[in-house]
């Protein structure tokens, strides 16, 4: 019998049987293979997560990697043995928001695997065949776990629209922050300069495709065409709203805590800043992801440093949440 992470209420969890749920109409059963941790894994097991967006008790785990074992009825027989990954929103698909395609503005509420819904952090998932998105036959499922917050900067990467020959800039140089450099990089900019605060990061920015690297006690430039904010301090996207020349492009990705002095709304009228945000990943930027990376422009795996047993849950919140430079992505195998 296999396991699964059950945290019961903030602060407490533990290691339970696991018994896999048969998968219903329109459901895929999939046996997982890894679940990533990120901070709002943490921020789950805290207790820090925001009001309507976590119920306990819960299985965390959205960020994940396997393989169909069994569909059910009205689902096409060929999934099972496919290697997948999964959208996590749970949404109406009947609202205006989900006609448009913009699943992550759902009006019927919020409904995501792995915060309200039953996660990945246990040997097998059931979810909506609908939301599974195949990946190629000789893909790697350890670097497939990474796909999820992939799949939200992507999401940013479209809403940028980064053109050949521009200036681009990505402020972080964690996880997400990495995942944006591979995007950038891939429409061949003029300039890519990534703005962080650990010099650590400067090689595997560099491996990834930045021209530049630099950290926000150095002097700044103020002319870029895009930039992509990934580090969720009010700070960071300060500072990368001054990256940008005037009429120019920016896409907000981190959430900062709550009540945080943000923009200037002065600064962004009288320069004409075109500014967006993220929350989530719809369809399409699932799709390009996974095109993406079946074409081998985005490497995950340089990103994970660290692998634990499901069993040893608490070591990695523990690890995400330390602060370490030498800590990147730490996956759980189920």
């Amino acid at each position: 019998m296999s396991t699964a992470v059950l945290i019961e209420a903030p602060g407490a969890h533990r290691i339970v049987p696991h018994e896999p749920r048969e998968s219903g109409p329109g459901e895929a059963l999939v046996a997982v293979h890894a679940v990533g941790i990120c901070g709002s894994d943490r921020e789950v097991y805290q207790g820090n997560r925001p009001e309507g967006y976590v119920r306990y008790p819960l299985t965390p785990g959205h960020e994940w990697s396997g393989t169909v074992r069994a569909a059910g009825a009205g689902v096409p027989s060929t999934l099972v043995g496919r290697k997948v990954v999964g959208e996590g929103f749970r949404n109406c698909q009947v609202c205006d928001r989900c006609h448009a395609g913009e699943t992550t503005l759902c009006t019927a509420g919020y409904e995501e695997t792995g915060f309200t819904q039953p996660g990945a952090m246990a040997g097998t998932l059931t979810l909506p065949a609908r939301l599974l998105h195949v990946l190629p036959d000789a893909a790697d499922l350890t670097a497939a776990a990474l796909l999820e917050p992939a799949a939200c900067i992507a999401a940013a990467a479209l809403k940028a629209g980064a053109r050949p020959g521009e200036r681009v800039a990505v402020v972080g140089t964690g996880t997400l922050g990495m995942f944006a450099v591979q995007f950038l990089k891939a429409v061949s900019p003029a300039e890519l300069l990534v703005v962080g605060t650990l010099r650590e990061r400067e090689a595997l920015s560099r491996q990834f495709g930045a021209t530049d690297f630099r950290t926000r006690e150095q002097q700044l430039p103020a002319d870029f065409d895009v930039v992509v904010e990934t580090a969720g301090s009010a700070s960071a996207a300060r500072t990368a709203a001054s990256l940008l020349r005037r009429g120019g492009r920016l896409v907000l990705t981190g959430i900062p805590a709550p009540g945080a002095e943000g923009l200037d709304p002065t600064d962004l009228v009288v320069r004409q800043l075109e500014v967006h945000t993220v929350f989530g990943a719809p369809p399409d930027a699932w799709a390009h992801t996974v095109r993406v990376f079946g074409a081998g422009l985005l490497d995950p795996l340089p990103l994970v440093t660290h692998e634990l047993p499901l069993t040893e849950f608490s070591q990695a919140i523990e690890l995400v949440g330390a602060g370490d430079p030498k800590v990147g992505k730490v996956l759980l195998r189920p």
